[in-house]
């Protein structure tokens, strides 16, 4: 069984760094033209269980890639919930609270990082109760926090799995021990 993790396409407020959690921004064409190049790179594969994020950026990719028409809405997909930094860039949260960062320090009113792996492991349960392969259409800092947990770590150490947008990840195992097949993956197109 492998989980296909990919982050949706570039969004204005990917483009130029804002944190996006619970701001439900469309792509732009060269998002949709990433998410439509899913398309080949999945092939033809069949999926067990389909899983989008609630927001239209996710959902579109799946869409785009062809597999909305069975994708399953989750929210716990959904975008680490920034609260008072939604909208801002890192430069713009810093200079408010030098050396934050949301892997550790969360959000003022949004989500700390408990809550974003607590989640994430919900969605790994549901992954891992199916017989198949499995794919996930999200967002980077849940995709981040969901690798981390994939393979034990807590949802802290998603600092360190860098995730652009348009990519695609695969986790899988290695002789039954958690592992990443694939991370950051380009779709190529």
């Amino acid at each position: 069984m492998s989980v296909y993790a990919i982050r949706h396409g570039e969004t204005e407020w990917s483009l130029n760094g804002r944190h996006t959690g619970v701001t439900d921004l469309p792509l732009t064409a060269n998002g949709r033209r990433l998410a439509g190049a899913l398309k080949a790179a999945l092939g033809s594969r069949p999926f067990a269980l389909v899983m989008v994020s609630p927001m239209q950026r996710a959902r579109v990719t799946a869409e785009l890639a062809g597999l909305g028409e069975n994708a399953v809405v989750d929210p716990d997909l959904m975008e680490w919930n920034y609260g008072d930094y939604e909208g801002l860039t890192p430069a713009q949260v810093h200079a408010q609270q030098p050396g934050w960062m949301v892997f550790r320090d969360g959000c003022p009113h949004g989500e700390t990082p408990a809550e974003v792996g607590a989640r994430a492991d919900r969605v790994i349960a549901r992954a891992r109760s199916v017989d198949g392969d499995v794919a996930l259409f999200a967002h980077g800092h849940i995709l981040r926090v969901l690798v981390a947990r994939w393979i034990d770590l807590p949802a802290q150490a998603g600092q360190r799995f860098l995730l652009g947008t348009g990519t695609l990840c695969i986790l899988s195992d290695y002789r039954g021990v958690p592992a990443i097949q694939v991370w950051n993956g380009p779709l190529g197109g």
